[in-house]
């Protein structure tokens, strides 16, 4: 049984979503200790409980230790199935760090695969639901993996709500290389900008003002902006809330940011802060975003050769992720820039432990 450390690194619920992900796909069984011991609250939480309870069903797995605060789960799995799935996480808790731990499993199924999800869309501390659609999804398709996302309604903290529906087209059981160390000129900006229980002009203000921090840094590209909202007797959320999505388009990279509403934040400062972090990113000249740098990593290592890629920061997360790979897989990968900031990665997936 492989014994994985959760408070390594940065210490928090990435360790275990990328090493359930991991055991399922080779059939490695684990023991994961001290989970999420650097945070606040450690151990399981909700979300937690759901994607190990969701991974466990598509795998046949047998768990021990799946509690709230629990900090260790053992986790021995089994063959990873088809079908129809439905999961509730309660609350608002993240349907898009569920996904983490599920997409990479649902490539390697023999037969597809629908998962239904219901919490929260758009919450703290992890990515919205459009940065999954416009930029986590299109860089699986890159891969050689595509998937069909549905949202049905969107949830935001602390009441949630949200239900999306995620499908495979096909299982491709092991990913493409792929080669994304350079980006073209952005040639188009598409701006995201939604709000729910509240009025259509917390949208129109969010677009408007990160319209106009891209701008004033001298980015000029078109932009393509897509509001959401709607009529009081028409909305089905249960909200309130808001956010923005910024996906930018330069040849064949793809680079996303995010901003949240909350409450007492005016609509201005979400759009600008969503802005100004696409800005920040676009100015190192990668080719992956921030986020994009260590949410690919876990498909990198599935994949079938030597993958090139540049990232915006070499972050914590991504650092951790690569030591919890390498725990599973016998990769051999080359590091190019410092902790914070901008990175080569090059990547050759090896063996299975």
């Amino acid at each position: 049984m492989l014994v994985i450390d959760g408070s390594y690194g940065e210490g928090g619920g990435q360790i275990l979503r990328v090493a359930l992900a991991l055991s399922c796909i080779l059939g490695v069984d684990i023991k994961v200790e001290r989970i999420r011991a650097k945070r606040d609250n450690p151990g399981l939480r909700p979300q937690h409980l759901t994607a190990v309870k969701a991974v466990s069903e598509l795998c046949h797995a047998e768990v021990e230790g799946l509690n709230v605060g629990s900090q260790s789960l053992v986790f021995k799995p089994g063959s990873i199935r088809g079908g129809l799935f439905k999961f509730n996480i309660g609350t608002a808790g993240s349907i898009t760090l569920v996904l983490q731990t599920l997409l990479p499993v649902m490539a390697f199924s023999h037969s597809p695969v629908e998962v239904e999800l219901i919490g929260g869309t758009d919450v703290p501390w992890s990515p919205p639901i459009d940065y999954v659609r416009y930029v986590l999804l299109p860089h699986l398709s890159k891969l050689g993996y595509e998937v069909n996302l549905t949202l049905v309604r969107r949830g935001h903290y602390p009441k949630g709500g949200g239900l999306v529906k995620v499908r495979t087209v096909n299982q491709p059981r092991g990913f493409n290389a792929i080669v994304l160390d350079r980006r073209g000129d952005v040639s188009l900006i598409k701006v995201f900008s939604h709000c729910v229980k509240l009025p259509k002009d917390v949208a129109v203000r969010q677009a408007n003002a990160a319209e106009k921090t891209l701008k004033d840094a001298g980015i000029k590209a078109p932009l393509e902006v897509n509001l959401e909202f709607y009529e009081p007797n028409k909305d089905p959320h249960l909200g309130p809330g808001s956010g923005v999505v910024l996906v930018a388009h330069a040849g064949d990279a793809i680079l996303g940011s995010d901003a949240l509403g909350a409450k007492g934040k005016r609509a201005e400062v979400v759009g600008s802060e969503a802005a100004e972090k696409l800005i920040k990113d676009l100015n190192t000249n990668a080719a992956l975003d921030t986020h994009m740098s260590d949410n690919i990593l876990i498909y990198l290592s599935l994949s079938k050769g030597k993958s090139v890629i540049t990232g915006a920061e070499l972050s914590m997360h991504a650092q951790t992720a690569l030591w919890v790979i390498k725990q599973f897989i016998d990769v051999e990968y080359v590091i190019s820039g410092e902790l914070g900031n901008p990175f080569k990665l090059e990547i050759l997936p090896r063996t299975s432990t």
